[in-house]
């Protein structure tokens, strides 16, 4: 890294933008497996993984799409092999354990139409997932007692049992990338921490990076921000097919009494998550239930000065008009919309809720469920405004040395495929001049 002779700007071969689990996993690859010189990371907040990655603002599920029934056959075998390149990352490290735990998963079927598809699935994808089971009520008595009992015996219930799932704490891990980084290349990278980037713009072939009080100079640019990223990207005229319709994803809690986590069947034509209950990675003796979804007008979990921002990357028009009110009424989505409301309601809200948590735990008691104040992030919901579509899972928009991460579930699961993707790319851009050991990262991650 250095300083231009004016004084002017900091010149780096790349510079990431957001320190969350993305950015993280990108500067992690780039010292490992590259010859890349100089790389900074610049973050608006004082740490690393203060937002979307932090425990308490995502599911904390890594995502293999075992569970995930509105995955097909062929998305889940591309999630399962990214998924697994952060397994075998925490496997090499001595507190890997900590950070990605195992754990048993299941997603849960109720009723008789429900059972029925969860067999049907269950024999589609045993290939993919050979060491899943299909969980009757005996075993499931056995496997997960909490869902059982209390429930009609009469009432059809099964499984897709999964003994090897995982809990992740996901800003844990992007901790662990970036102390990982800075041990393989002590002298390349920088991080300015408390830092905005302002405006993105290239110059003569690089790029200049404008923060508050100073400039960066780049060879490449990679933004990793979450919900900001669109907005970078509008600025200089990329993804304006795109708009954002953020979703707060609230959760409630109770006192635990799973053993893992359970996930129900979910609505194919829904991006966001059916109703799932987790034990919470913080707190042994709590269990997670949610998410408790709506729209919301911020880009950052309860954060309202992020509306301006929010405004900018919206971009009112007939045409973002236009797909927001084909999204709001699909039937499904509408339903979906009015049932979550209602669990905002005081009073009867959380009764509304444990009504339907109890399809995962019939014993829940409504004096057990609070609300979790501290609990809950924005999922950075991206729509295409041409197709009057939801985008279901992470987009990328990318332009030579210049690559924008929009990543809503599982972009965390898949932060390592996607920081080698983006690793490659960042290599072409630079044509030879420094090279990807591909070998390396094939043996270490897969």
């Amino acid at each position: 890294m250095t300083t231009s002779a004016s004084g002017a700007a900091e010149r780096f071969d790349v510079v990431i933008i957001g320190a969350g689990v993305t950015g993280a996993s990108l500067l992690y690859l780039l010292a490992r497996y590259t010859d890349i010189g100089s790389v900074a990371v610049i973050e608006k907040e004082g740490g690393v993984a203060e937002i979307s990655s932090h425990a308490s603002h995502n599911s904390q599920t890594l995502h293999f799409g075992d569970i995930e029934t509105n995955y097909t056959l062929e998305k889940a075998a591309k999630v399962k092999a990214a998924a697994e390149m952060v397994v075998r990352y925490a496997s090499g490290l001595p507190d890997g354990g900590r950070i990605v735990r195992p754990m048993q998963k299941m997603v849960l079927g109720v009723g008789a139409r429900e059972v029925e598809a969860l067999r049907r699935r269950f024999e589609e994808f045993l290939a993919l997932f050979p060491q899943t089971r299909f969980a009757g009520r005996e075993e499931l008595a056995e496997l997960e007692p909490g869902v059982v009992e209390g429930r009609d015996p009469d009432e059809p219930i099964a499984a897709i049992y999964n003994p090897r799932g995982f809990a992740v704490d996901f800003g844990a891990l992007a901790a662990s990338f970036v102390e990982q980084a800075k041990r393989m290349k002590p002298d390349g990278i920088a991080f300015r921490f408390g830092q905005r980037a302002r405006s993105v713009r290239a110059v003569g072939g690089r790029y200049r990076v404008e923060l508050d009080g100073r400039t960066l100079d780049a060879g490449a640019v990679v933004v990793a921000a979450g919900a900001h990223s669109l907005h970078l990207a509008h600025a200089l005229g990329y993804g304006l097919d795109y708009t954002l319709l953020p979703v707060a994803g609230d959760f409630f809690t109770a006192p635990n009494v799973l053993r893992g986590k359970v996930y129900t069947l979910q609505e194919k034509l829904l991006p966001f998550a059916a109703v799932h209950a987790d034990p919470d990675v913080e707190d042994a003796g709590r269990m997670r239930l949610g998410p408790v979804a709506v729209a919301t007008p911020l880009l950052e979990p309860k954060r309202w000065k992020t509306m301006f921002d929010f405004c900018k990357v919206f971009r009112p028009d007939a045409d973002t008009f236009s797909t927001v009110l084909k999204v709001n009424g699909e039937p499904i989505v509408r339903r979906f919309i009015i049932r979550h409301l209602a669990y905002y309601l005081p009073i009867v809200g959380r009764r509304l809720f444990v009504r339907d948590a109890r399809k995962i735990i019939p014993g829940l008691r409504v004096e057990d469920v609070r609300f979790g104040k501290d609990l809950g992030g924005v999922r950075p919901q991206v729509a295409d405004i041409r197709a009057r579509t939801l985008l279901l899972g992470e987009a990328k928009i990318a332009d030579g040395g210049l690559i924008f991460n929009i990543t809503p579930s599982p972009g965390a699961s898949v932060c390592l495929k996607n920081a080698a993707d983006d690793a490659r790319s960042l290599v072409s851009h630079f044509k030879g001049r420094f090279r990807l050991d591909e070998a390396a990262l094939g043996r270490e991650l897969g």
